[in-house]
């Protein structure tokens, strides 16, 4: 009887932020306390269990093919496992991490192991991953995975799998945890309650991954998963969504069905809820703790040039109030540099700040990720940073590096003037205060603002650096056919 197939799907960790919290200038410097303050906080990080495991590895990890057996390698807590067997390794590639994506496959190929690529970065830009791969993957692999595995057992591996349609996601496919080492993290608790966006920001590719239509899984299959879920591991949950209230009916009935389960609940939404008045009680009733909403930008030319129709700008204070007044903590995640902004923009956004009294303000860079609209218009007009024709140039970092050059402001002032806002906003009196403030989910807002206190001084350090060591006037790098 021939032995079973051994498969590992591995996630890679990002350089900064929650994950890395390491400079990107001063790490080689191993004897300063600066770097010696980083490594700490990553450990601290780590310890706290703040990270959660990534969803599309759980989905993957349960379907089941006979003769096939897989793990999942969180390259956050484990080194990859190079002294064990594998038959077919699976990484997913996020555009911010390919460079390091695509140096772990050429390794792995290099011993003999298959390697399959999947995830965003290869669904958009296939041809630049092709090299280093025996199997890509594009596109949402819910359906595709099995095809992938059933292969890999009979020796018939293909070079490429794709579906001609995106996955129904009314079907039941029942997720599992049995790959997961539960105290590695916050919680284990991740719902996924359809996939879509019907908005088309353009700063964003949700939309061009996964469509405009809004698919949604049946309320029966995700109240039977939360049920399951909770029996071993009575955590928070956290419902992934990029807005769990973009159906407000589908919404409505799920969270009215789940409140009897009595969870306690983190989410992504849009500050429209604050006018979805039934909706936004159901929430708070179903035991919502804490939301995330994509405030972006308060200056209303800035929103019209990004495509950000939604949560009018006159209406975000008000609705962000309601939130909080039925108490729900709320993370309001702003891009500063948008094509509206000028550098009387800091000043509105602590006055709403202040005004709205938020409980955890994250003051973003806006990040031209390759695939989006703004990444080709930047490239167009030739305000991009990092070379447009190497895709892989471009990198995910915690706000500390300009990719970029805003479209009113020079880029010396911006950087000073995103400086100074960070430092107003994130001090560690301010921090404690929007924890003690915090409608519910205080020790959460609380973490929140003192690990960003450190890192927003790590982003004022290192685009500091940035500046002092590239003359970025004169790495404009023109369009390029």
């Amino acid at each position: 009887m021939h032995s079973s197939k051994k498969v590992l799907l591995v996630f890679l960790p990002s350089e900064s932020g929650v994950d890395g919290a390491r400079s990107l200038y001063s790490e080689k410097d191993t004897t300063s306390i600066f770097s010696w303050f980083n490594r700490s906080l990553r450990t601290i990080i780590k310890q706290s269990q703040f990270a959660i495991p990534p969803l599309s590895l759980m989905i993957l990890s349960s379907i089941e093919v006979e003769g096939v057996e897989q793990s999942i390698c969180d390259m956050r807590f484990e080194e990859f496992p190079f002294h064990e067997r594998w038959d077919l390794v699976g990484i997913s590639v996020q555009t911010g991490m390919a460079k390091k994506a695509f140096a772990l496959a050429d390794t792995l190929r290099s011993r003999g192991i298959s390697v399959v690529l999947g995830g965003a970065h290869v669904t958009l830009f296939e041809e630049s991953c092709r090299p280093h791969a025996d199997v890509l993957v594009l596109g949402e692999a819910d359906d595709l995975w099995k095809e992938v595995l059933t292969d890999l057992t009979t020796g018939s591996l293909k070079t490429r799998y794709q579906s001609d349609s995106y996955p129904d996601l009314a079907l039941s496919r029942p997720v599992m945890k049995a790959s997961l080492i539960k105290n590695r993290y916050f919680t284990t608790n991740l719902i996924q309650t359809g996939r879509g966006c019907q908005h088309s920001c353009d700063f964003c590719n949700v939309h061009v991954l996964n469509g405009h239509t809004l698919r949604r899984r049946a309320i029966s299959d995700i109240v039977a998963e939360v049920t399951r879920f909770k029996e071993d591991d009575h955590r928070i949950f956290f419902f992934v969504d990029d807005s769990i209230n973009a159906d407000p009916a589908y919404a409505l009935e799920l969270f009215r069905q789940l409140t009897p389960l009595k969870i306690r609940w983190f989410g992504q939404a849009t500050t429209t809820l604050g006018q979805q008045h039934e909706l936004l009680g159901t929430f708070a009733q179903s035991g919502c703790q804490a939301l995330l909403v994509g405030i972006e930008s308060i200056e209303a030319t800035s929103r019209s040039a990004h495509k950000k129709n939604q949560n009018k700008s006159g209406e975000l204070s008000a609705a962000i109030k309601a939130i909080r007044d039925a108490g729900i903590s709320l993370y309001g995640s702003f891009i500063y540099g948008l094509d509206g902004d000028t550098l009387e923009t800091p000043a509105a956004i602590l006055d709403f700040i202040s005004d709205t009294r938020l409980d955890v303000p994250g003051i973003n860079i806006l990040r031209p990720i390759p695939g989006t609209r703004v990444f080709e218009r930047l490239r167009e007009e030739g305000r991009l940073l990092f070379d447009p024709l190497d895709i892989t140039a471009y990198r995910y970092t915690f706000g500390q590096e300009m990719l970029y050059t805003p479209k009113n402001i020079p880029l010396d002032a911006f950087i000073e003037s995103y400086s100074a806002l960070t430092r107003q906003i994130f001090t560690m009196k301010k921090s404690i205060a929007r924890g003690f403030d915090a409608p519910s989910a205080k020790t959460a807002v609380l973490f929140f603002n003192l690990i960003y206190t450190h890192l927003y001084s790590l982003s004022r350090h290192d685009l500091q650096q940035q500046l002092e060591k590239t003359p970025m006037e004169k790495t404009i790098l023109p369009y390029a056919e």
